[in-house]
């Protein structure tokens, strides 16, 4: 199973808008003949969501019949480059870039291009660089909707944390924190607080970066982090100084522990549902309808609706790749 419980739902509605008019036969998804060979390049696959990423694309080509031969940069744009001339080398029909916190790759798109082969890129679209299609989130949309939901719940005022993946130039980041500051800013009563250091997008990382704040701030309200996997160490250590109670969660992604964590009636009240499993599993099928020949968008935003106790079920899949 690739997607989440709803996922299927939503790959549906996402394909139907951003295929129809377009495909030939009226189909909403390439369904690929056994000849096909896709490369996935990863720039890193360190983190859940991005391991999650490349899991799900495998998974989609399974399904319709499509080899895949996937790397790891290991966070190294050079290397990154070099696994891409590799995948090449071996005359896949495309390459899919996962490209991570990655702000651009001219030389890996630039090669792709020169070999005359689609390149679709998922999550991340490169601020520079020719690419054949993007599918992915309106991160601002995401940051904006869990702050309108924390001024939802503090009625009252209060203080809320900002915990940020890095690094200081990340657009993903950048973009989902601005979209939390344009609701929070305007809210009477509300304060906003900024974590100085990192997070790195890990829960590690969420889990230092809270113990600080809490060391520095005994009036946090709630946390708003860049991602589920901080929101999920930040957690531990809001659980750990006994704050527990006084203090909620926000995050981003829709990773399956945080949907648990939602489920359970903990502290983690919301995310948004940015799913790997489906911006992979669509990626894929978007290379495949580029393969054969059907007329696809150059960009597709996928939806990325707010998951809370009321509908986090819908979502939760314990099976799924992320």
């Amino acid at each position: 199973m690739i997607t989440k419980k709803a996922s299927g739902v939503l790959v549906a509605g996402v394909l139907a808008a951003s295929l129809a008019g377009c495909s030939s036969d009226g189909g909403t998804g390439g369904e690929g003949d056994g000849s096909y060979t896709v490369g996935i390049a990863n720039f890193t696959l360190s983190g859940p969501y991005f391991n999650g990423m490349d899991r799900a694309i495998k998974a989609q080509a399974k399904k319709k019949g499509v080899e895949t031969v996937s790397t790891d940069a290991g966070g190294d744009a050079a290397k990154l480059a070099s696994n891409v001339e590799d995948l090449l080398s071996k005359d896949v029909d495309a390459v899919i870039v996962s490209g991570g916190p990655l702000e651009s790759a001219p030389a890996v798109l630039n090669s792709i291009k020169a070999a005359g082969k689609p390149a679709v890129l998922v999550d991340r679209k490169f601020r520079t660089g020719t690419y054949s299609s993007w599918i992915g989130p309106d991160n601002e949309a995401i940051g904006k909707q869990n702050g309108q939901f924390l001024v939802e719940r503090l009625t009252k005022g209060g203080t809320v944390a900002l915990v940020k993946g890095g690094p200081a130039d990340n657009s993903i980041g950048q973009a989902r924190t601005n979209g939390v500051k344009s609701a929070l800013e305007g809210a009477p009563g509300i304060n906003i607080v900024e974590a100085p250091d990192f997070g790195n997008w890990s829960s590690d990382g969420g889990l230092t970066v809270m113990e600080s704040l809490l060391a520095s701030h005994s009036d946090l309200d709630a946390v708003f982090c860049e991602n589920d996997a901080m929101c999920l160490g930040a957690q531990r250590a809001i659980k750990d100084a006994g704050r527990d109670k006084e203090i909620v969660l926000a995050g981003v992604d829709g990773q399956a522990e945080a949907l648990k964590a939602i489920l359970d009636g903990t502290n983690y009240l919301v995310t948004g549902l940015n799913d790997a499993d489906v911006i992979g599993g669509l990626g894929l099928d978007r290379t495949v309808d580029i393969l054969d020949g059907k007329k696809t968008e150059k960009d597709t935003v996928v939806p990325s609706p707010r998951v809370t106790k009321e509908n986090a079920q819908n979502y939760y899949d314990p099976e799924g790749n992320f």
